[in-house]
C-alpha cells in the first residue's frame, strides 16, 4: 500500500500584520517531518502557496529547502511540489535540476515538461507530459500517476490551451486536457492523482461552498467563472489534492476524495478556532482510496473574543499566554487611555482591539442605508467606518481618505 501525505498553503515568511510568524513555521514544517517518518509515508503532494510573496525572504527560501531536503529523506522519499497564487512561477520552478536530484519536482509552468530518467536514489520518472508526470518508486511494483494543476492566471491559461476562447468554455477546455492526459496515461494498473490549486466546488453539492479566507488572494477566477467543479476531473482519479482553501475539507467523494488539506497555520482571524491538519492518504491500482486527517499542535491558536469589562479581560488574557488574539471591546464611548494600556500591556499578541459602542434604546444607530447615497463621499466614509468599527474615523484617516479620493477623482 502506497502511503502520501498530502500538504498545502504553507506561505512561508507570512506575517500577521506586525507579527512574525517564521519561528511558528519551522515548528510546524518540523511537525509535519516528523508525521511523515512516523507514517513511513511514501511520497509528498504539496500542493502550492509554498510562499506567501512573489519575493520571499531569504528566511522563508531557507526554510523551505532545509524542510524539503528533509522531507525527501536525501532523495529517497520523492517530493513532488506545484506553486500556487501567493508564487512566482519562475521563482519556485528555478531550482528544480538541482532539487530533482533529491527527489523534489518542483511544477510551475504549463510549459514545463519534467525531464524523464532515473535518479541515484531508485526513484524513476518514466514519462512526462505538459501538465503530467510518471514516477515509479524503487519499492513499489505499480507506477504513480499526477496530474498537475498549477495556479496560473487567465493569459497562461489562454497559452496552455492554446486558442482563443470564450470566457464560459475555459472549464470546459480545462477538463477536457485532463481527460485526454487521463486517458493517455491513467488505467487501472497505475495509482492516478489530481494536485491542484484552484477553487473548486461540488456542482451537485446542495451545502454552500466554503469562502476564501481573508488571509488568502482571491483567485482570479478562470475565464470570468466563480469555480471549478470537481464533476470535470476524469473519472479515473482516485484522490485529488487541492490547495489554496486555508480549512480542511472533503469537497466531494467522485470520482474520487477531492480534499483540501488546509494550511499549517491560522492565517487570519477568519481561521479562528480551526484545526489544522495535513491528510495521509494510503492507495493502490483500481481501488478507492483511505485517507485521513492528521491534526497539527504546533503554531499559536488565534482567537475572537468579546468584553464589556477591564477585569474579565485580563483573566482572559492571563490564562491565555500564548496565542494570537483579536479582543472587541463594549463601550459606550471610546476605549479610555488606561483601560487600552492596560489591555495591550497584559498580552504579547494582542493584534486588534477594536471598541463596539453600545446602543441605548431608542438611539438611532449609524447605519447606512438606500438614502444616504445621496450624501458626499466624506460623509459616506465616516458613516461606513461608524458602523465597521464602531467609532468615528480619526482626522489622520480622514485626511488620508480625502487624499486618495482627490487623486481618484483627477485621474
Amino acid at each position: 500500500m502506497l502511503k502520501i501525505l498530502h500538504t498545502a498553503d504553507w506561505h512561508l515568511g507570512k506575517r500577521l500584520q506586525e507579527y512574525s510568524r517564521i519561528a511558528e513555521q519551522k515548528l510546524v514544517l518540523e511537525e509535519i517531518c516528523q508525521i511523515a517518518d512516523q507514517e513511513e509515508v511514501d511520497l509528498v503532494l504539496l500542493a502550492g502557496d509554498i510562499f506567501d510573496t512573489f519575493n520571499p525572504s531569504h528566511e522563508a527560501v531557507e526554510l523551505l529547502y532545509k524542510t524539503l531536503r528533509r522531507l525527501s529523506k536525501n532523495g529517497t522519499r520523492p517530493v513532488v511540489a506545484i506553486s500556487g497564487n501567493h508564487d512566482s512561477s519562475q521563482f519556485v520552478e528555478a531550482p528544480d535540476p538541482l532539487a530533482r536530484e533529491l527527489g523534489i519536482l518542483f511544477y510551475s509552468r504549463y510549459d514545463s515538461i519534467i525531464p524523464c530518467g532515473t535518479l541515484d536514489s531508485g526513484l524513476e520518472i518514466t514519462r512526462s507530459d505538459s501538465g503530467f508526470v510518471e514516477l515509479k518508486l524503487p519499492n513499489f511494483d505499480f507506477p504513480v500517476r499526477i496530474l498537475l494543476a498549477p495556479y496560473a492566471n487567465e493569459v497562461s491559461l489562454r497559452t496552455y490551451l492554446g486558442e482563443e476562447n470564450r470566457e464560459d468554455a475555459f472549464r470546459e477546455l480545462l477538463a477536457q486536457n485532463w481527460q485526454k492526459l487521463a486517458d493517455r496515461y491513467c488505467d487501472e494498473k497505475g495509482v492516478n492523482l489530481f494536485m491542484g490549486h484552484f477553487f473548486f466546488v461540488d456542482e451537485g453539492s446542495t451545502s454552500p461552498p466554503d469562502t476564501e479566507p481573508e488571509s488568502e488572494r482571491p483567485i482570479l477566477h478562470v475565464g470570468g467563472t466563480q469555480s471549478l467543479f470537481t464533476q470535470q476531473l476524469p473519472s479515473t482519479i482516485q484522490y485529488a489534492a487541492l490547495g489554496h482553501l486555508h480549512r480542511y475539507q472533503t469537497v466531494s467523494k467522485s470520482p474520487g476524495p477531492v480534499v483540501y488539506s488546509s494550511s499549517p497555520l491560522a492565517y487570519s482571524f477568519s481561521e479562528a478556532d480551526q484545526e489544522k491538519n495535513v491528510v495521509l492518504i494510503q492507495a493502490k491500482p483500481n481501488e478507492p482510496v483511505q485517507y485521513r486527517p492528521i491534526p497539527l499542535k504546533q503554531g499559536r491558536p488565534l482567537y475572537k473574543v468579546s468584553f464589556d469589562n477591564l477585569p474579565d479581560t485580563l483573566v482572559w488574557l492571563e490564562s491565555h499566554p500564548s496565542c494570537f488574539v483579536e479582543i472587541t471591546f463594549l463601550t459606550d464611548e471610546s476605549i479610555d487611555a488606561n483601560t487600552r494600556k492596560a489591555i495591550l500591556k497584559a498580552h504579547d499578541g494582542i493584534v486588534n482591539l477594536i471598541p463596539q459602542l453600545r446602543h441605548t434604546p431608542g438611539q438611532a444607530q449609524d447605519e447606512l442605508r438606500a438614502e444616504d447615497l445621496s450624501r458626499d463621499m466624506e460623509s459616506l466614509f465616516r458613516l461606513f467606518y461608524t458602523s465597521e468599527k464602531g467609532q468615528e474615523p480619526n482626522a489622520q484617516l480622514v485626511d488620508l481618505f480625502k487624499e486618495v479620493l482627490s487623486k481618484t477623482t483627477a485621474s
